[in-house]
């Protein structure tokens, strides 16, 4: 099974950090209605850093679900496939 993803790092100030909280899960509400899998990821010795990865089947179900998105990211057409590996 061929799967695309996209990711994106942000950076929340300690202040910033609840309402950050609000939209990861709004996010992960909205990308699972479009048949996408979300995770977010935050780095351990850089408490704020975080890094989103957003996972589809495939490269089309992942760019409509971008566009459809009331969250812009940075770089939405910068999608990646997985490679198959003998």
């Amino acid at each position: 099974m061929s799967r695309c993803l996209t990711i994106q790092r942000t950076l929340v100030t300690p202040r910033e950090r609840e309402k950050f909280a609000g939209r990861l899960k709004r996010n992960r509400e909205y990308y699972t209605r479009a048949g996408c899998r979300y995770w977010v990821f935050e780095e351990t010795g850089l408490p704020g850093a975080f890094l989103e990865f957003f996972e589809a089947p495939d490269a089309e179900t992942l760019a409509k679900a971008h566009a459809s998105s009331s969250e812009r990211l940075l770089d939405p057409q910068r999608i990646y496939h997985e490679v198959e590996l003998p």
